[in-house]
Formats: C-alpha cells, sequence, structure tokens
C-alpha cells in the first residue's frame, strides 16, 4: 500500500515543485498552493460519478463525445471553475505565472487522487507510464489554464477572451490526448510521444513568457 501510495504521489510532488521552484521573484504561499491543490484533489469525486452517470446512460458510447465531452470538458471545466472562484480573485495572485502555479497546483490535485485510484485498480507497474502521460499532461493543461488566467488579469486587453481561452485551450487537448488513447489501439506510443513533446514544448515557452510578463511590465512603466 505504502508503495502505490508512494508511487502516485510523487511525480505530482515532483511536478509541482519543479514548477514551483521556478517562480524565483516572489514564491507563493505554500498554504495558498496548498489549498489549490486540496481542491483539485476534491474535485475528483464529483467528476468520476457525472463521468459514470454519463455512461451509465449511454452518453459516453461515441468515442469524440467520450473524449472531448466526458473526459476532457468536464475534467477541466470543473477546474477553470475552481480556478476562478479561489486563486484568481486572490490577492496572493499578483503575477501572470502566479496563475500557472495555481493552474498546475489544481491539475496535479486532481491528477494525483486519480493516479492513486488507478493504481490500486491496476498495480503499481503501470507507476511510470501514468506518471510520464496523465500526470504529467495533467500539469500541462493546468500551465497552460493558468497561463491564459494569468495574462487576463494582468496586461490583457481582452480579458474575458482570455478567460475563455484558460478553458477552451486545455479542453480541446485533453479531449484530443483521450482520443488518441481511444482510437489509436496498435503502437499508441508512437503517436502519444510526439503529442506530450509538442505539448511540453508549448507549455514551457508559456512558462519563460510568464516569468518574463512582470519584467516587461516593469519596463514599460519607468
Amino acid at each position: 500500500m505504502l508503495t502505490i501510495l508512494s508511487a502516485a504521489i510523487a511525480p505530482a510532488l515532483a511536478l509541482l515543485t519543479f514548477f514551483y521552484l521556478k517562480d524565483r521573484l516572489e514564491p507563493e504561499p505554500l498554504s495558498m498552493v496548498l489549498r489549490t491543490f486540496l481542491y483539485g484533489a476534491l474535485l475528483v469525486f464529483p467528476i468520476m460519478f457525472i463521468q459514470y452517470a454519463m455512461k451509465a446512460e449511454g452518453i459516453s458510447a461515441n468515442p469524440i463525445v467520450y473524449s472531448f465531452f466526458t473526459v476532457g470538458f468536464m475534467e477541466e471545466f470543473f477546474k477553470w471553475f475552481i480556478f476562478l472562484y479561489t486563486a484568481f480573485r486572490h490577492t496572493e495572485m499578483d503575477s501572470v505565472y502566479d496563475g500557472i502555479i495555481y493552474g498546475v497546483s489544481i491539475s496535479l490535485g486532481f491528477a494525483t487522487v486519480e493516479n492513486v485510484l488507478y493504481l490500486f485498480a491496476h498495480g503499481v507497474d503501470y507507476a511510470f507510464t501514468r506518471a510520464l502521460f496523465p500526470v504529467s499532461s495533467h500539469a500541462l493543461f493546468g500551465v497552460l489554464m493558468g497561463y491564459y488566467l494569468g495574462r487576463a488579469k494582468f496586461g490583457s486587453y481582452h480579458p474575458r477572451l482570455r478567460i475563455f481561452a484558460a478553458m477552451l485551450i486545455p479542453f480541446l487537448l485533453h479531449g484530443l490526448y483521450d482520443y488518441i488513447l481511444l482510437i489509436v489501439t496498435f503502437n499508441w506510443i508512437y503517436v502519444l510521444v510526439p503529442f506530450m513533446i509538442i505539448l511540453w514544448i508549448i507549455g514551457l515557452r508559456k512558462v519563460r513568457a510568464a516569468i518574463q510578463h512582470p519584467i516587461e511590465q516593469i519596463q514599460t512603466t519607468k
């Protein structure tokens, strides 16, 4: 049991630490990061119930509906909603990169509980692939969500458009991720690995842009 818990939790903590330590200007309070992590963790249970109900009613029979609506939209919408009504309004979120920290925290809270449940059901042998794909993808969806919400709050001429993009882009990418897993049943790794590489490139570019944004903002005010 301890082995499974460690294997399930360690990837999320490693990724959260990685993104947290990149904030060298003014790191967020750990209490707030932990709080948003717990919000994300608690989301798993109502979302799983809704997904189970949709599957039982036959709503998720179509692969596109299942991937993009039952999984992608449901999970990213609720993470986005929690973000908007917790971290987005909080005074501690005072830069674009703070948005990324909270987006990653909420997403990894969700991914951690999901990973624990999966490994208890299927065994610790899946821990490596789970860390490499589902947990990492959740973190990167959180990066994109947090970046656009950060831009909506700081230095954007179209904040509502950014807020909408913060939900739309992770939802579409999440749906595509699950659609690949459903459709490409043979050698799916050859499709998913390039997808993850591209996702990491996009995510790290957003991290770099968010880190530089406060500097740009300070320079323009001088």
